[in-house]
């Protein structure tokens, strides 16, 4: 069975958020497969749903065996164990976890889109992919990392911790 190269997003607005972002990939190497890469983490504003705590985000990349709706399944099992509550669409939460990439897959089911449909908007991801894969070329639009950080207009700030 081959291993598959995937990038996730981790992101953490409630309660100890480092220590949620360590325990989220903790449980990652343990049910999904090893760690190769991590970002460094970086606080960023929250977007979409502005009204509530920053976020601690950071990028992670992992080998796997695992299928691309298995994974997402794994991952969202993950939410659930440390605690993650879906009220609101963008709202505060103890864990988030995003499949970015997963190879140069261009993949659509009912639980994930790959790659994540908002890579190229948000700063807070193009950023911490950046530094660990500048030279990713995005499957979709056919530009690198480093390009679509330069031309995403998402104005909010991303501090590296």
């Amino acid at each position: 069975m081959p291993l598959h190269h995937v990038f996730i997003l981790l992101g953490s607005n409630q309660g100890q958020r480092k220590q949620f972002l360590q325990k989220a990939m903790q449980q990652i190497q343990l049910y999904c497969g090893s760690i190769v890469n991590e970002s460094s983490i970086y606080e960023t504003a929250a977007w979409g749903n502005t009204k509530q705590a920053s976020f601690l985000n950071k990028v992670i990349s992992i080998r796997t065996k695992l299928p691309p709706d298995d994974l997402m399944k794994k991952l969202l099992e993950i939410e659930l164990n440390l605690g993650r509550v879906r009220i609101e669409k963008y709202g505060p939460r103890t864990i988030d976890l995003d499949i970015l990439f997963y190879d140069a897959l261009i993949y659509h089911s009912a639980i994930v889109t790959l790659p994540h449909p908002a890579i190229q908007d948000r700063k807070f991801v193009l950023i911490p992919l950046a530094e660990l894969s500048p030279g990713k070329i995005h499957p979709v639009y056919k530009k690198t990392i480093n390009t679509l950080l330069k031309e995403c207009a998402d104005q909010l700030a991303v501090i590296k911790h």
